[in-house]
């Protein structure tokens, strides 16, 4: 499902006066786009114009106070660039906001035209942090007075590209990495990857928030990256002889994709195991078409603790992209049909997606009027999102794989099977992401970012900057337990059956199993 982009109905702007300053503060916080016009006051050629944006739309009836905003649970750990994956969203509609009051904002218009267009721009982002943003004091600072220094900053500019970065600038006042814009050619590769299918190398980029370095989350399989070698937690540091430094993920991801075909050279640093110690690469990664499939799945045969040879189902999930749901239940369909007695979900290394999908997800395991997650806004009211009459597709023991690469909309996922009683969580403790952003496409096609609240567990555990702790932890020590049905002969087992995690995960099933009870 292409994901639906916010457009405001016919709003008729509130009255400007010339010149006037007065900043007045929203009555409430209105869910609906912003957009503005502008006024152009010149007395002679060699006055500057000027611009006099009306920030606040008031709708003509009350049928128009419906606005739609797109939520995504945030991309994983920082931002995540996806060379060759995707990103994804989910349409939130409000639910009659009230309107903010009016305000008129007089500031110099750059001849510039392209510039001109960003500084349109800035005007319909700062209105919708204005609005939306989770912490209402925006940092501790004056968010109105920063909107005219930054018009006046951009004023003599000559270059959109410089613009947007003035924007960037200002945005970063607020404290939250997540909160971002993106330009319109940025953010067309940001929609092509939700439809799964890109032209890249296959690699998945996160931004550190504390460095900003730039290192490699994980490949696609049977990417080009996959195939040279690439792995988890190597720094990317050149692409094409260009250094990143200073760059965002999304930045670096465009520039890793390009038409099948073409070639792209990037560096990349590794950190040795022993004395920490470096090394640095080149490697030269043909372009191809990059087909995302977020699920993939297999039977186990695995033998219990009691001698019985049994069906294990194991599915990972790599991204919760708008097919995630639909796939998964395909996927338990058909190992139900095939007699699988238990599951397991692996989240491992999933950065997170579509909130939505997230909670999709959930509902193929869970029945009843469960509650999913909780919402927190920027006033500290908490909103229960719950599922309404569910039937689970399967009540096999689950067991949820998770580790720190688990973000965002795993953690959504990991916590209400975990909370609801329906799953063990194995593996090591989630990343700890727990803000939700909107996007909106704006006016001369390029995209905010703002968070506008944050999670809980449906047990109200806070997951942001703490992460998930999982029930049983899995080690490599653990494969040196006595137990030995958790030892394999790995000379005859595939690599899935050699995962210590798995094997551990198997054990809690036997455990499950064998008290003849269903999570």
């Amino acid at each position: 499902m292409e994901a639906t982009l916010c457009r405001n109905l016919d709003l008729k702007p509130s009255r400007c006066s010339p010149l006037s300053t007065k900043l007045k503060k929203p009555t409430s916080r209105p869910c609906h786009s912003q957009r503005f016009s502008c006024l152009y006051r010149r007395r002679s050629d060699s006055w500057r114009p000027l611009i006099m944006p009306c920030a606040w739309y008031k709708p003509k009836s009350e049928e128009q106070h419906l606005g739609c905003q797109e939520l995504l649970g945030s991309l994983g750990k920082g931002f995540f660039g996806f060379a060759a994956a995707a990103a994804a969203l989910v349409s939130v509609c409000c639910d009659s906001p009230a309107l903010a009051e009016s305000l008129t904002v007089a500031f110099p218009v750059s001849r510039a035209q392209e510039v001109n267009t960003v500084q349109r721009t800035l005007v319909e982002a700062w209105g919708l942090i204005r609005e939306t943003f989770i912490d209402p004091t925006f940092n501790h600072q004056d968010w109105d007075s920063k909107l005219q220094q930054t018009m006046v900053e951009m004023f003599p500019l000559r270059s959109a590209d410089v613009a947007y970065t003035k924007i960037s600038g200002m945005l970063s006042t607020l404290g939250d990495p997540f909160t971002r814009i993106i330009s319109p050619k940025e953010y067309q590769s940001f929609r092509i990857g939700s439809d799964g299918n890109l032209q890249g190398v296959g690699i998945f980029i996160n931004a550190e928030p504390r460095t900003g370095h730039l290192v490699v989350l994980s490949c696609v399989d049977g990417s080009p990256a996959a195939r040279a070698g690439i792995h988890e937690g190597e720094e990317l540091i050149e692409i094409n002889g260009e250094r990143l430094d200073g760059l965002n993920s999304e930045a670096a991801a465009q520039k890793l994709r390009g038409s099948a075909g073409t070639a792209v050279t990037v560096k990349l640093q590794s950190i040795k195991d022993s004395g920490g110690d470096s090394s640095i690469r080149e490697v030269k990664l043909p372009r191809e078409y990059i087909k995302l499939s977020p699920i993939s799945s297999a039977i186990i045969p695995h033998r219990a603790a009691d001698g019985r040879l049994t069906k294990t189902g194991y599915v990972r999930l790599s991204a919760f992209s708008q097919s995630a749901a639909a796939d998964m239940e395909n996927a338990i369909h058909e190992m139900e049909s095939q007699d699988v007695q238990a599951y397991i979900l692996d989240l491992r290394n999933n950065p997170g997606g579509l909130v939505k999908a997230g909670l999709d997800v959930a509902q193929i395991w869970l029945d009843g009027d469960e509650t999913l997650v909780n919402t927190i806004d920027r006033d500290g009211n908490m909103s229960p999102i719950n599922m309404f009459n569910g039937h689970a597709l399967t009540h096999d023991p689950l067991v949820v794989l998770v580790n720190e690469g688990s973000a965002s909309a795993s953690e959504i996922l990991a916590g209400a099977l975990h909370d609801n009683g329906r799953a063990i969580l194995v593996g090591h403790k989630t990343f700890g992401k727990g803000k939700i952003q909107s996007v909106t496409e704006l006016r001369d096609g390029s995209a905010l970012f703002v968070t506008v609240a944050k999670y809980l567990s449906p047990a109200l555990h806070d997951i942001d900057q703490v992460g998930i702790t999982p029930d049983v932890q899995c080690t490599t020590d653990m494969l040196n337990s006595p137990k030995d049905f958790l030892l394999k002969d790995k000379s005859s087992v595939s690599s899935l059956e050699a995962d210590s995690c798995i094997m551990v995960a198997e054990h809690e099933l036997d455990i499950q199993q064998s008290k003849g009870t269903a999570s």
